[in-house]
């Protein structure tokens, strides 16, 4: 009679350590699954052209908004949520090209923001505009990177 199969512990991978946002962006493979092609369209679309710390805190947004209970569970469902991206038309991220070094920035730092491999600079965040825009008084402001005003 054989021996019942006995459960194995495999250690849970830690997330590597870097010594820079730069160097946590630039260890990223070019492989990517639904989370994180949301989520870069979603960077790319809002923060393209910020600096590395305001996209990450663009994607820490997106997905505290999934981990909160207020809005939907998914990443992808909180891109696509109605009435929240102005870049989102009927549901849908528009098409990127896939070439493009911005692209290339944006899946990265959504890797990033996925395997919490770096410190958001914004961690408590919800929600986040452009400085042109006046925020309502009911939020508490949590960081101002680049272009943009993070708010919890």
């Amino acid at each position: 009679q054989a021996d019942p199969v006995q459960p194995v512990d495999v250690p849970k991978p830690q997330p590597a350590t870097f010594d820079s946002l730069d160097a946590a962006v630039a260890a990223q493979d070019t492989s990517s699954d639904d989370d994180a092609r949301c989520l870069a369209g979603a960077v790319y679309f809002e923060s393209k052209g910020e600096p590395l710390s305001g996209q990450l805190a663009v994607a820490q947004v997106i997905i505290n908004r999934a981990k909160s209970g207020r809005f939907p569970t998914s990443v992808c469902s909180v891109v696509t949520q109605r009435g929240q991206f102005s870049f989102v038309h009927a549901g849908i991220i528009p098409s990127i090209d896939s070439s493009r070094a911005a692209y290339r920035t944006a899946l990265a730092v959504a890797k990033v923001a996925l395997r919490a491999a770096w410190d958001s600079p914004a961690p408590d965040a919800l929600f986040f505009h452009a400085r042109s825009v006046s925020a309502s008084a009911r939020m508490t402001k949590v960081a101002a990177i680049g272009n943009h005003i993070f708010y919890r």
